[in-house]
């Protein structure tokens, strides 16, 4: 796997992220910008690596597998999409600058995250538990009334894993809509009782491409980028 990449692509690469970053910037200058290099190749990375950016996501345990394998073990990698259980020993196991798993759904991963993490001898990873705050039925994430429950299973009973936050993927239409968008606000809402609950922060993970900015404005700490900064994906 090369980790080339041509002057151009490198100028294109970190002049778009840059200008993703100053607009995070503006509207929260503490929220993280994640780079989502879903389906391109790791020279895309390096190229942004070199440019100082260090925080970079990934949907799929193979591909991840893969980039960290080869790209600098200062990476933080967040993995941002949907989890298998069975995945979940390949995650644990083989990726020491892994920095987050933002998509904790159910209380059989985070077990085996956690179980797996001890096993190795490795360090306590970041979690996010992924809500479903839309409804949708053909969407990972655990219903926003069961968050409460999984949230305290991670934090009293699973030494491994620390509860950064919550992590959603907002609806299509309310992606594209002009007012306040209601998944980012059911979020923001079951955060304030999660804290309450626990006595402890919690970061939120939402907005990507078509809403990051909207996300920004009603509360989020990271965003997740992709084809704005990357370009468009070819499909799996």
């Amino acid at each position: 796997m090369s980790l080339e990449y041509t002057s151009e692509r490198g100028v294109e690469l970190v002049s778009n992220a840059n200008k993703i970053a100053q607009r995070v910037k503006e509207l929260n200058d503490k929220a993280r910008l994640v780079c989502v290099s879903k389906f391109k190749p790791a020279s895309d990375i390096k190229a942004l690596y070199d440019a100082g950016y260090r925080h970079f996501g990934e949907n799929y345990v193979q591909e991840l597998l893969e980039k960290a394998k080869v790209l600098p073990k200062d990476i933080q990698w967040h993995f941002i999409g949907g989890l298998q259980t069975n995945k979940t020993k390949d995650l644990a196991k083989n990726i020491d600058n892994l920095y987050a798993v933002e998509t904790i759904d159910t209380e059989k991963k985070a077990r085996k995250l956690n179980d797996v993490r001890a096993q190795c001898g490795k360090p306590i990873i970041n979690v996010y538990i992924q809500v479903n705050t839309s409804g949708e039925e053909q969407k990972s994430g655990i219903a926003p009334e069961e968050c409460l429950q999984l949230a305290k299973i991670i934090v009293n009973e699973c030494p491994k894993l620390n509860l950064e936050g919550l992590m959603t993927i907002g609806s299509i239409v309310q992606s594209i809509s002009s007012d306040e968008n209601q998944d980012f606000k059911t979020l923001v809402e079951v955060s304030k009782k999660l804290e309450a609950e626990l006595g402890r922060k919690l970061e939120l993970s939402m907005g990507m491409s078509n809403d990051f900015e909207e996300a920004l404005r009603q509360g989020s700490s990271s965003v997740r980028v992709g084809s704005n900064i990357f370009g468009s994906r070819p499909t799996k």
